[in-house]
């Protein structure tokens, strides 16, 4: 189990972040791209997909350490520093892709500069002024990360992201904070080394940075190596710093479940809800009672009125009334990554294409790419024109049926 700072840990200790060693002669195998949940599983070898969701899925951290060569050389072939030096030959800025900040003193600095990167500047600045290389959305540039995503958002049926920090050793990139997404770390490069606390704001909605001072002891306390993975939910507190004395550290954050919770739902779904049943009960269509928005403390009357009107709304639902979701489920479409599409396959055509675990929303994007009917064409190239503005590397797969 592993080690818990500031007290010895027990047996059956529910607080207890797990670690789970992998030695050498176990069977790891890299990830499984057959299905979403064959990828999540493989993601999170050797604890199933069953006990992952019952013990730790927004309850608790897991930390998995692997000791596989196979895994290790797999992991820092998702993102390597040296990365760095052909991405920033593309339009790559300041802020919008790369920030670069340390924490020093108890405070953030951000030391970006102006404009596009230069990577031979970016590195020289990291050796000097050994501060953190924060990349966003890396899997535009690299394949096997747009593929691992675009999996993990089918098995979420939630948007997932990713950001690349990569620190120079004796340093410490962000302050202590909590975020509000799911978190799965997988360590690349180097070594880091870990802190958690315990949530001052269990499954937050919002991120925030939190004092020193104010978060006490950490209740989990560990070195990620180059093969680990670390998963934690929204809230958990923390920060990470690259030891003194050896080479950088680079690290993946993977993160879902953004504003994707029950009460966003209902945020969603309720307004609708209300505006259909308006047209069949004349009682939510009389007006508030004269002078109502002008007091400060609403009467009895009126509540119990309102409490009835919520109970009468459960009580279609209970009864089958259709709930429509309409800003979330327009976010997810619009946002999400577009089917990974493997160079080697060739161009994409109706008659060839290999489109895996396509669902309703993928195949109607596609139906619309492949279709060459006169009136479609318009939309056909804003969707690839923000693809190739989205994914420079999409050209290389789907030059040939690019509109010219």
């Amino acid at each position: 189990m592993l080690k818990k700072a500031g007290r010895k840990p027990k047996k059956h200790d529910p607080d207890i972040c797990k670690r789970v060693k992998l030695d050498l002669d176990v069977t790891s195998t890299v990830l499984n791209f057959q299905s979403p949940d064959g990828l999540f599983e493989s993601l999170i070898s050797p604890i199933s997909y069953e006990e992952f969701f019952r013990e730790y899925w927004e309850q608790k951290p897991l930390l998995i350490q692997r000791n596989d060569p196979s895994v290790t050389v797999y992991y820092q072939s998702l993102f390597k520093f040296d990365n760095l030096k052909e991405i920033c030959s593309y339009d790559v800025f300041y802020s919008r892709d790369i920030n670069f900040c340390r924490y020093i003193n108890g405070k953030k600095k951000v030391l970006n500069k102006d404009g596009k990167v230069n990577y031979a500047q970016l590195k020289k600045d990291f050796e000097q002024k050994k501060a953190t290389i924060q990349f966003h959305q890396p899997q535009r540039f690299k394949d096997e990360l747009w593929r691992i995503q675009e999996l993990l958002e089918c098995f979420f049926g939630s948007l997932v992201g990713s950001n690349v920090y990569i620190t120079p050793p004796d340093s410490q990139g962000l302050p202590p904070h909590y975020d509000d997404v799911e978190v799965f770390i997988l360590q690349l490069e180097g070594e880091k080394h870990w802190r958690l606390y315990k949530p001052t704001n269990p499954l937050a909605r919002e991120y925030s940075t939190e004092a020193e001072d104010r978060i006490g002891s950490p209740t989990h306390e560990f070195i990620l190596k180059p093969g680990d993975l670390l998963y934690f939910p929204r809230g958990t507190i923390h920060q990470a710093d690259t030891p003194a004395g050896g080479s950088y550290s680079t690290h993946i954050t993977i993160s879902t479940y953004q504003n994707n919770t029950w009460g966003d739902y209902l945020l969603d779904v309720i307004p609708w809800l209300v505006y259909d049943s308006m047209k069949e009960d004349i009682e939510l269509s009389r007006g508030l009672p004269r002078q109502y928005l002008m007091q400060l403390n609403s009467s009895a009357d009126p509540g119990k009125k309102l409490s009835g009107f919520l109970r009468g709304l459960a009580d279609q639902i209970e009864n089958g009334k259709e709930t429509r979701s309409s800003e979330m489920r327009k976010d997810f479409i619009l946002n999400r990554l577009p089917p990974y599409a493997n160079s080697s396959s060739g161009s994409l055509a109706p008659g060839d294409a290999k489109l895996e675990h396509m669902n309703g929303f993928k195949s109607l994007i596609y139906l619309i790419l492949l279709n060459t009917c006169e009136q479609t064409q318009k939309l056909k190239i804003y969707i690839f024109l923000l693809m190739l503005q989205m994914y420079p590397r999409f050209k290389k797969y789907y030059r040939n049926k690019c509109p010219q």
